[in-house]
């Protein structure tokens, strides 16, 4: 027995000890928007990170999944998402009819778009990616994981601190014993009004994209008959305008991406997982391929076809479908509906916790017959996710992104995208980078230096669309506004309703009294001693500051005075009588009584 023991230890020895071992502080599996962002962050904020793709490109199904028309968060720059997209506009401002309107919807070859983001990350110090690497486990180790990956046929060892999920599909989670949700949930779980009755598993459907370019009106390009073609699955298309249609999905270099509803197929959670995928993906991609087919030959666009440049792919269709929804993890917060449209409203204060912003029209992609119910979704508003999101509520150092972010369906809805998801990464690496540099885990989390760090780096906390990152006082108005002291305001134009912060605008005591009088304790005797008016005035400001600040009356009023047009730049002139407007208070109360230093907690709840 005793021989028989040693010479497994001999044989088995020689195996582990061959595995290479890495060791890193955030390691980011998935390369999607959401991982690229965190990877790039973790490394900024000054620790090593290794982001791991198991595909050729970095950007997910932005460019690997060819979804490269990015209409939303275009009012909201926010951070990596903002360079990214300055970056794309820049290569392309030379193209013949490239729209360069601040807001335009980005519009990019899926190749370009990758190789933008890999050109970032090749800039950034501490960060290494590796791309066409899989990994096949991950297991605890103390506070932080051991995840394996394949490199050369080998298995390799990392030891990270900090793990997170930049999978489409929250695999990783799934693999780490996370829970989840997934289909419609009930209103009475929710609370969503907007919520069915019962819960529904259904999800929506997902979608393989097809980069067409037109190779000349002469030129017959035309592709082999699809396996299993049947021409009456995209008869739809003979009822619309096909012109129109193309000129929606125009890209530059006359390229076109068809993310037409005849792409999409009716898709389960069941058909997401990973030993069903191969399957589902094959008859997606069939499915994509006879609406090209039928394009050609019924609709007589023979000139346009695949792309062989763009994705070098047997049949040159993406790398990867576009999901937009799959299962949903059980974090310390689940984001509802009325986070984002009545979030001011709500005992809890979630809003005070943003990691990341959002404005992306709910999508709603559903097979007709299918048991999903239509959501009659009111204006939608600029919204702030918070970080409680991100992290799992029973598994420390584990943080979640893409369609794995705790949320509600009505809220995924819209946080899924693209665009959404490379800010909120952004939020999600600010997040792992503290945890990793001060040797700390996700049960103890500081928002306020988290959100700070962010705030450094040029990121969003609150979806303020007419105070942009070109603003001097960008920053203090961000953090006044996180506190909730001065709220955000929609105003809805159709179906969305974008958040102004108003900068212009009075200030009127009855906003800000209710947040004064629990962040300061001697608030309370200066709101009885003083009596402000509706109105808040310069003069009641320098008063509560004196009270604060136990500083001098007089020779505060001097000084800022003095201050007023030469240092704040105020275009006003200066009155202790004038009504005071939401961007001088906010510039100076973040610098005197400085209400974002009040802690709060993953509820937003504030920290005595």
């Amino acid at each position: 027995m005793i021989k028989k023991i040693f010479f497994t230890v001999f044989i088995t020895l020689p195996l582990l000890t061959a595995a290479q071992n890495i060791k890193t502080d955030v390691l980011v599996i998935g390369g999607g928007a959401a991982g690229v962002a965190a990877g790039i962050q973790a490394a900024r904020s000054n620790v090593k990170a290794i982001i791991v793709e198991p595909g050729p490109w970095l950007g997910g199904s932005m460019t690997a999944g060819g979804n490269c028309i990015v209409d939303a968060n275009r009012n909201l720059p926010s951070g990596i998402w903002g360079e990214f997209r300055k970056r794309v506009r820049d290569f392309y401002k030379n193209e013949p009819g490239y729209d360069t309107t601040y807001n335009a919807a980005l519009r990019f070859e899926p190749y370009t778009g990758a190789a933008i983001l890999k050109k970032i990350t090749d800039t950034v110090k501490r960060l290494t990616v590796k791309l066409n690497t899989p990994w096949t486990n991950i297991k605890k180790d103390g506070d932080g994981w051991i995840v394996t990956i394949r490199e050369k046929n080998e298995n390799v060892l990392i030891r990270a601190q900090v793990v997170i999920d930049g999978t489409e599909t929250g695999d990783v989670a799934a693999k780490a014993g996370a829970e989840f949700d997934t289909g419609f949930d009930a209103t009475k779980k929710t609370g969503e009004k907007l919520a069915p009755d019962n819960a529904i598993d259904q999800i929506q459907e997902v979608t393989w994209i097809a980069v067409l370019k037109d190779y000349g009106r002469a030129a017959d390009r035309t592709i082999d008959k699809p396996e299993g073609y049947d021409a009456t699955l995209y008869t739809s298309l003979k009822g619309k305008d096909i012109k129109k249609m193309l000129a929606d999905a125009k890209l530059p270099n006359e390229k076109y991406m068809i993310k037409w509803p005849e792409c999409s197929s009716p898709t389960t959670s069941d058909d997401l997982e990973p030993e069903n995928r191969e399957d589902f993906y094959k008859k997606g991609r069939l499915h994509t391929l006879g609406l090209v087919y039928y394009l050609q030959t019924e609709l007589g666009y023979k000139n346009l076809s695949l792309d062989y440049a763009e994705f070098d792919t047997p049949d040159h269709l993406p790398f990867i479908p576009y999901i937009r929804e799959d299962k949903r993890a059980d974090g310390l917060i689940r984001m509802v509906g009325d986070d984002i449209f009545t979030p001011y409203d709500r005992a809890s204060k979630l809003y005070r916790t943003s990691i990341g912003v959002g404005d992306a029209m709910p999508g709603q992609h559903y097979e007709k017959g299918s048991k999903a119910v239509p959501i009659d979704y009111p204006p939608f508003p600029g919204y702030s996710i918070p970080l409680g999101t991100v992290v799992l509520r029973n598994i420390d150092n584990l943080l979640v992104t893409e369609k794995a972010l705790s949320t509600t369906h009505i809220v995924n809805a819209s946080t899924f995208y693209p665009s959404v998801q490379m800010t909120l990464g952004q939020g999600v690496g600010t997040l792992a980078a503290y945890c990793a540099f001060f040797k700390t885990t996700t049960k103890k989390l500081d928002v306020r230096k988290v959100q700070d760090e962010l705030l450094t780096f040029k990121g969003y906390l609150m979806p303020f669309v007419d105070v942009t990152q070109s603003d001097r006082y960008f920053r203090a108005i961000q953090q006044i506004g996180v506190t909730g002291m001065l709220k955000g305001v929609q105003k809805a134009t159709g179906k969305s309703a974008a958040v102004y912060f108003l900068p212009d605008s009075v200030v009127m005591t009855a906003e800000i009294k209710p947040v004064m009088l629990k962040i300061y304790a001697r608030s309370f005797i200066w709101f009885n001693k003083t009596k402000p008016g509706a109105v808040f005035t310069v003069g009641n400001l320098l008063s509560f500051i004196s009270e604060m600040t136990l500083a001098d009356p007089k020779t505060l009023q001097l000084d800022m005075q003095k201050l007023w047009k030469g240092k704040y730049k105020f275009t006003s002139d200066f009155s202790v009588d004038k009504p005071i407007t939401r961007r001088e208070f906010a510039i100076l109360a973040n610098q005197y009584i400085n209400p974002f230093a009040r802690a709060v907690d993953i509820t937003g709840k504030l920290i005595n």
